[in-house]
């Protein structure tokens, strides 16, 4: 169990550091703006649910809720951010299936 409130600290650790260099590195124009966007929105879901990270030592069923909690913040949150710095959209059907599992997640606490 202390694994994930480590795993939700590190990862809090690394949504602060993104989010800093979403708003102090990335260019402006109008393309840009539309990529900054995308990482702002990345780094928004990265942050919460690495919050969430912190709780699920306390569930019942820890494995299994850590484990869709990170998953899809990898998929949804990782797909923004690379979207974003690279301006390649080829991993954005990745997207969705990031956010059922953060929903799962969400629900796997519950249990």
């Amino acid at each position: 169990p202390r694994f994930w409130g480590r795993l939700g600290a590190v990862s809090g650790a690394l949504a602060v550091t993104a989010g800093a260099y979403g708003a102090h590195g990335l260019r402006t124009s109008d393309r840009d703006d539309y990529l900054k966007e995308l990482y702002a929105t990345g780094n928004h879901y990265h942050f919460l649910h690495s919050l969430a990270l912190l709780a699920v030592p306390h569930c019942r069923r820890p494995l299994l809720a850590g484990s869709l909690l990170t998953s899809g913040m990898v998929l949804f949150s990782g797909t923004f951010y690379y979207q974003a710095l690279t301006g390649d959209p080829t991993l954005t059907k990745a997207a969705p299936l990031g956010g059922i599992l953060l929903i799962c997640g969400w629900a796997a606490m519950a249990l």
